[in-house]
């Protein structure tokens, strides 16, 4: 198979832009402590500018006011976007909304379209993705939110927590489970719940490790679904398609996060390279110190071995979907949160006392890197998933394949005649 992840120098030069753009416009607001009325209005204004590029919520087709660039150049928008809490937002591609609005671009149908998905993309509502349940994490088909038929309505009930975005979302979509006799994974459908829809009862807020109240986040809700009654017309998909669905969202989500991950980690290597060459121990930098130089290296070499997997399984993606890269995408998954959280590591503890304290952004970073090994699946699952569909390739062999002396006779017998000869 030949491989290809080459972009053509229009969009390197999109690129550059980016950069510039994060590094110069969008890092600064990390520190400048705006009002909420004063920040809208900055980064309305930057808002525009990345629309004036052709880059705003470039996940979803030109049709739908997106760029449809593809997972690759996604990927490589991600990577630099990542540097920055406040970026993925100002390019209208911020998590759970980027990842609902690919979702009903998939399977909504022409009316949810125009009346959810549009207002999202266009920074006019906001939504939650509300599927975790508090006896339900990693494991969907365990689900117990039941969503029953009535005439031209369902009617929910049910107990979901870590609902990003709940507690000031417009409209939720809920995976529910609407055939509870069916195979495991074809129980469970999807619902677009309104926010202001009698019965929808956000109780709290949950406080989680990595929280960023810079970037707006306000946790994940837990909400409590009792007699919810909504149009049958508000189903996305079909019944049944629920799983389906969510791992259609999840996949192309996933590969955005490690390549933001790559971006965020990559801001930490810079900090780690630029404190070793500057502090000096015992008459030299630490940069002339083996262990230290250890450090860089391991990190460099993790990094770039992130960025390959990643790109790779983009790259398949976009040749063939989600299902085209599946392995790849559950090896980036525990892969790429394991890189992050090790790098960002090393840069505190090189920093020293100073890499632990809010004086510089490590410490913080340092959290939202520990919790990338949860949320979106486990880093167990991902390599659970990865180890099944590997050993799907291979067969039992009561006596070793690579067993020396049975090879040895069976070799005898293939070059029989030439042995003979030569004796």
């Amino acid at each position: 198979m030949s491989w290809n992840f080459s972009t053509e120098p229009e969009f390197e030069q999109k690129l550059e832009w980016m950069r510039t753009f994060v590094r110069e416009e969008i890092m600064p607001l990390e520190v400048a402590d705006l009002g909420p009325e004063a920040f809208k209005e900055v980064t309305d204004g930057l808002k525009q500018q990345v629309k004036d590029q052709g880059l705003w919520a470039a996940h979803l087709e030109p049709e739908l006011g997106g760029g449809g660039f593809g997972q690759l150049k996604l990927g490589l928008m991600h990577e630099i976007l990542g540097a920055s809490a406040f970026a993925p937002s100002i390019f209208g591609n911020n998590a759970p909304d980027s990842g609902n609005a690919e979702l009903l671009a998939i399977a909504a149908h022409d009316e949810q379209k125009e009346k959810w998905m549009k207002p999202l993309l266009a920074g006019e509502l906001r939504s939650c993705f509300s599927m975790t349940e508090p006896g339900a994490g990693a494991d969907p088909t365990m689900l117990t939110t039941r969503a029953v038929r009535e005439g031209d309505e369902y009617v929910i009930n049910g107990h979901k927590w870590f609902s990003s975005n709940g507690s000031h979302a417009d409209f939720f979509i809920v995976m529910v489970v609407t055939n509870p006799d069916a195979e495991p994974h074809e129980r469970a459908s999807m619902i677009i719940v309104p926010r202001d829809t009698p019965g929808v009862n956000v109780l709290r807020d949950i406080p989680v490790m990595g929280l960023s109240h810079a970037a707006g986040d306000k946790g994940h809700a837990e909400i409590l679904y009792e007699d919810v009654r909504v149009p049958a017309a508000n189903l996305v998909g079909e019944e049944g398609q629920g799983f389906m669905l969510a791992q259609k969202r999840l996949g192309p989500g996933r590969i955005h996060h490690a390549m933001r991950w790559l971006g965020q980690g990559k801001r930490a290597f810079d900090m780690m390279c630029e404190r070793v060459v500057t502090r000096e121990v015992k008459g030299s930098t630490l940069a002339q110190k083996q262990m230290i130089q250890d450090m860089v290296a391991t990190s460099k070499a993790e990094l770039e071995a992130a960025r390959l997997l990643t790109l790779q399984a983009a790259w398949k993606m976009d040749q063939g979907g989600t299902k085209n890269a599946l392995t790849d995408i559950a090896i980036i998954k525990f892969w790429g949160a394991q890189v992050l959280f090790n790098v960002i590591d090393r840069a505190i503890q090189v920093h020293g006392s100073l890499g632990i304290t809010g004086d510089l952004p490590l410490e913080e970073m340092y959290r939202n890197a520990r919790s990338a090994r949860i949320y979106d699946g486990p880093d167990e699952v991902h390599k659970v998933t990865v180890a099944r569909r590997v050993l799907r390739d291979y067969e039992p062999h009561p006596v070793p394949s690579e067993h020396i002396p049975t090879r040895t006779e069976e070799a005898q017998k293939k070059f029989a005649q030439y042995l003979e000869a030569a004796s």
